[in-house]
């Protein structure tokens, strides 16, 4: 079963998005900020990671960049959600290292699309 964490800290909207994956068949971890995020990637290798640009003590583009330069979790998908659909917005997160990048509210069979494309090019695990 594909991992997958969710980095918000709307308690609400890691609710939300929690019970559509199950729902899909994914197994999901949680995280409410950027610094728990970037633990919680380190410590479960995620197969992908869901997070949310604004939250407190690290925001999630920042959460990204050191993820993306850690070589553990360089190679982690990691589909960055936001309130705010500016272009430059929008721009920061690819800067960040971003894989993809949706406005909330995001369509969710759009999302599960998006995680089923990433996870089939995902190496698969031997268990």
């Amino acid at each position: 079963m594909a991992k997958i964490l969710i980095v918000d800290d709307d308690a609400l909207n890691r609710d939300m998005l929690k019970t559509r994956l199950e729902a899909a068949g994914y197994g999901v971890a949680e995280a409410g900020n950027g610094e728990e995020g970037v633990k919680a990637a380190q410590a479960l290798a995620p197969d992908l990671i869901i997070m949310d640009v604004m939250m407190p003590k690290v925001d999630g583009r920042l959460a990204c960049r050191i993820l993306k330069t850690n070589p553990k979790t360089k190679d982690i998908p990691v589909v960055m959600l936001t309130a705010r659909s500016q272009h430059m917005e929008e721009l920061r997160g690819w800067e960040s290292g971003a894989d993809e990048y949706l406005v909330k509210p995001c369509d969710h069979q759009q999302l599960l699309a998006l995680i089923a494309k990433f996870l089939d090019k995902a190496p698969k695990d031997a268990s």
